[in-house]
């Protein structure tokens, strides 16, 4: 009895090591939604915007920010990448009355973040001259048209760009690569969206026939190997 129990032990260790090799070919799940994330400039660099830009009203030296990229979430969400410098945007537009200046940072992100067929323009700063009571909004058509918005008032496309989708997600093989502090979504694209727990191939998260397939296989010759070490003890 001794060896048919180490037998089995040895089986049972060789099922769990192929049922955990069968698991970890489960394909990776969507990585994020690929949109035009909104930062205001701090004293301490740039802060996702808690206000869209067609309701926060920045002030006179203002600097707002808008990033494009495959996002997972806002708090790990891709930051521009200037530095948002008001006095450097802004130095060669004068101040006038009736009116305010507002920085605005436009990073059209990484080509691995593109749609297909896409590639993302150079990044850069212009200076927007707007009126006392105008939004952030106004300030980017300033200076960024054309601009695209989806029903739900999400912004779709910056200066043109992209031509087309809106806070679509993506999955880490279309996106490039998976996001990582370069690469993030927020919940208002993940709501827009009508996606949230599927992938674009409407994949629930549940396991797939080839994987059942996988497990059973494992299962049964697990079984028949065990019922042979005992014949044989």
């Amino acid at each position: 009895m001794t060896v048919a129990r180490s037998a089995a032990r040895a089986v049972g260790a060789l099922m769990v090591a192929g049922l955990l090799a069968v698991l970890g070919a489960v394909p990776a799940q969507a990585a994020g939604y690929r949109y035009w994330s909104f930062w205001e400039h701090t004293d301490s660099g740039w802060a996702y915007a808690t206000q869209g830009p067609s309701v926060l009203r920045p002030d006179d030296g203002d600097t707002i920010g808008f990033r494009f990229a495959v996002s997972e979430d806002s708090t790990r969400a891709a930051k521009p990448r200037d530095k948002g410098d008001f006095s450097a945007i802004c130095a060669a537009t004068p101040a006038k009355d009736g009116s305010k200046r507002v920085a605005v940072v436009l990073d059209f992100g990484i080509p691995e973040h593109a749609p297909g067929g896409e590639r993302p323009p150079r990044q850069r700063t212009a200076c927007a001259q707007v009126s006392e009571d105008a939004r952030a909004g106004d300030a980017l058509a300033a200076v960024a048209e054309p601009l695209r918005y989806n029903s739900a008032a999400l912004l779709c496309a910056i200066a043109g760009y992209p031509k087309s989708g809106c806070g679509e997600q993506v999955g880490a093989q279309e996106s490039g690569q998976r996001p990582s502090t370069d690469a993030s979504a927020s919940a208002s694209a993940s709501e827009k969206s009508g996606e949230s727990g599927k992938s674009d191939g409407g994949d629930d998260g549940g396991p797939s026939a080839g994987l059942l397939v996988g497990i059973a296989a494992v299962v049964v010759l697990g079984a028949a190997a065990v019922w042979q070490a005992r014949r044989r003890a």
